[in-house]
């Protein structure tokens, strides 16, 4: 493992061994690419201290996620959201929407008409 100051040679990699003359196999220049990632990866997580590799969700983002990212997370946000009361019309309403609905359509019609 890699330990303390990391440096990098300039000449090191695939690019450099192909750049100075020497033929590398497909496979070899692939296996010698591995190891840089691997390397890199490594040098990653001691540098940043977090996985190299982070899983992310496709779409969007959750609320609770969001709000932790933030720093506002609260006993609310962790909470289940109360249930909405269902709201019902009275007789009353849904006759004083259909007057009004009959209201609009003949003036449209009249509208039209002219």
């Amino acid at each position: 493992m890699l330990r303390g100051v990391v440096t990098w040679p300039a000449a090191a990699g695939p690019a450099a061994r192909i750049n100075q003359g020497e033929s590398m196999a497909i496979s070899e220049i692939l296996a010698s690419i591995d190891r840089d990632i691997a390397q890199l990866q490594q040098a990653r997580v001691l540098l940043g201290g977090a996985p190299a590799v982070a899983k992310k969700r496709a779409g969007r983002p959750r609320k609770a996620a969001v709000e932790t990212k933030k720093g506002e997370a609260t006993a609310s946000a962790t909470a289940k959201p109360a249930k909405k009361k269902k709201r019902n019309l009275s007789p009353e309403g849904r006759k004083r929407i259909a007057e009004a609905v009959k209201k609009r359509w003949a003036a449209q019609k009249a509208g039209t008409a002219k």
